[in-house]
């Protein structure tokens, strides 16, 4: 009976305190916004921080007390950005599509200084000495940004450079800050035309470590019927608001720094091209000249 009577005992304690926890929580229960789970499920779900923000729990906090905006999960996409919009009942605005870039074209044109053995990581390689490559400004080819990615965007390719798939990058910006050389940028995905060249020293410094580099002599600049491209601080820089992705300025470039690459074929072509153009208006400023001669006398 005693053993009958500790059970009594205890299940009406476990009963009455269940009843007082149950009260407990309905009288000091915190209200939760029933949009933050729906904003939360339009989310990337990946956690890779690229809003700023921790997680995709605290984004979807964010945009909910309306610190972050609708598109600012990355990986979500247009789609995504336009669900959490009709959630909040606010527009989910046009934007355009970003990506990332990786602005090298060195790898295995890039001269190296020495052959690091140590721990296979950019970080790491660049604490030996600023790094074994001969630019300092150059893709170093351990992958960092590669392991960074979530979304299998971005690889090492034959010439030992980061690549950066646009089909498959989110833009969510792991990967441009695993870089310790940050010459990973943010571009427009419907930007085709890249300087793929960071160095910033001049012209015959430059070409003393890479095949591949600008030398910034400004044919680019000159070739480039919108504007669009100017040398600032020693090397090309685009401005992709410009552009028109013509291919001009990649065609003009002695030192092949501008991607597309064009084929040696279209090389000559654009130069005789540009031959033909200096001749006549060689030739149409000879015969103004003699117009004027003629007319003045």
């Amino acid at each position: 009976m005693t053993i009958v009577y500790a059970v009594l005992v205890l299940g009406v304690t476990a009963v009455i305190f269940g009843l007082v926890l149950a009260f407990a929580a309905k009288i000091f229960e915190v209200e939760t916004d029933p949009r933050l789970p729906q904003i939360q499920s339009c989310l990337a779900g990946a956690n890779c921080g690229g809003c700023g923000y921790p997680g995709c729990g605290g984004c979807a906090e964010a945009i909910l007390a309306g610190k972050a905006p609708v598109n600012a999960c990355a990986p979500a996409g247009a789609e995504g950005a336009a669900k959490i919009a009709a959630i909040m009942g606010v527009d989910a605005g046009a934007g355009e599509k970003m990506v990332a870039h990786v602005i090298c074209n060195g790898g295995d044109d890039c001269q190296k200084r020495f052959e690091y053995v140590g721990t296979p990581s950019c970080l790491a390689a660049t604490k030996v000495a600023a790094g074994p490559t001969a630019c300092q400004f150059g893709c170093l080819g351990f992958g960092e940004c590669v392991a960074a990615c979530q979304f299998a965007a971005i690889h090492i390719n034959a010439k030992g450079v980061a690549e950066v798939d646009p089909e498959k990058c989110t833009n969510c910006g792991a990967c441009r800050e695993a870089c310790p050389r940050r010459i990973i940028v943010e571009v427009p995905y419907k930007q085709k035309v890249f300087v793929n060249c960071a160095n910033k020293e001049k012209g015959p410094a430059v070409t003393k470590v890479c095949a591949n580099s600008c030398i910034a002599c400004g044919m680019c600049e000159r070739t480039c019927k919108k504007d669009a491209i100017h040398v600032v601080n020693n090397v090309a820089v685009i401005d992709y608001t410009k552009c028109v992705n013509c291919r001009m300025c990649a065609k003009a470039c002695p030192k092949n720094a501008i991607e597309p690459i064009p084929t040696p074929e279209e090389k000559e072509k654009f130069k005789a091209a540009q031959k033909a153009a200096a001749e006549r208006a060689a030739a149409a400023k000879k015969a103004a000249a003699e117009a004027a001669a003629n007319k003045a006398e």
